[in-house]
């Protein structure tokens, strides 16, 4: 595991309360930093069914796909229902157990740990502010790639519409219940659509294609020595 994911999997893993927002299928849970700033984390949508958002994401998947940071695994369950392999991971031993009772499967995982089927996925996935594991983009983007067959795809979500594209933050974050924070400290990133297409620019990648659905914005990333030219997004 590379020194930056340490912490991330740590804190995720070890959490009662994201375990137990997982359990109950609702929140609050937030990231907090030191100043008091608080990122709600939707809970609840994660735990539902796939919205006309994350339909739009399971639309573009094609091959053998893998979810990085699966949570409760609303996608990689939808993706088997479509008849597509796919696997989810997660440092969270509660998410990969609910994945698993959901029809999924999922593996106690984090994305920069061996993973099965590495650099023949055809599809990869960093949604719901999973670009942020890690808290540096470019080292994600870049350990992605490997995981991916040469001519795959990344499909990735950058901070919702309402939010600057060029956003481009770098925390350090503890999980927090709206009451008081708990776990250990680790790194995270928001990046709003234009630092997102940057930092995949730094880490070998180029955009095919990006939308937009109920406030949500994803980027679709190929790696840039197989694509034609980069699309114009």
């Amino acid at each position: 595991m590379l020194p930056v994911a340490v912490p991330t999997a740590r804190a995720w893993s070890t959490a009662d309360p994201y375990a137990t927002a997982l359990r109950t299928g609702r929140g609050p849970l937030f990231l907090g930093r030191s100043d008091g700033w608080l990122l709600p984390l939707d809970v609840e949508r994660w735990c539902a069914e796939p919205d006309a958002a994350d339909r739009s994401v399971l639309d573009a998947c094609h091959g053998p796909t893998l979810d990085i940071g699966c949570g409760p695994g609303r996608l990689v369950t939808a993706l088997a229902a479509r008849g597509l392999p796919a696997l989810g991971i997660d440092v969270s031993p509660e998410a990969v157990r609910r994945t698993r009772a959901a029809g999924g499967t999922a593996l106690l995982r984090s994305v920069f740990d061996p993973v099965p089927r590495e650099g023949r996925w055809q599809t990869a996935l960093l949604i719901d502010g999973n670009i942020g594991i890690g808290g540096d983009p470019v080292a994600l983007l870049t350990r992605v790639r490997g995981l991916l067959h040469p001519h795959g795809r990344l499909i990735t979500e950058a901070a919702p519409c309402g939010i600057a594209d060029d956003l481009d933050e770098h925390s350090v974050v503890r999980l927090h219940d709206g009451t008081s924070a708990h776990g250990v400290t680790f790194p995270w990133a928001r990046v709003g659509p234009s630092a997102l297409r940057r930092h995949a620019a730094t880490a070998g990648w180029v955009g095919e294609a990006a939308w937009s659905v109920e406030g949500r914005r994803f980027v679709q990333l190929r790696g840039c020595h197989f694509s034609a030219r980069p699309a114009d997004i």
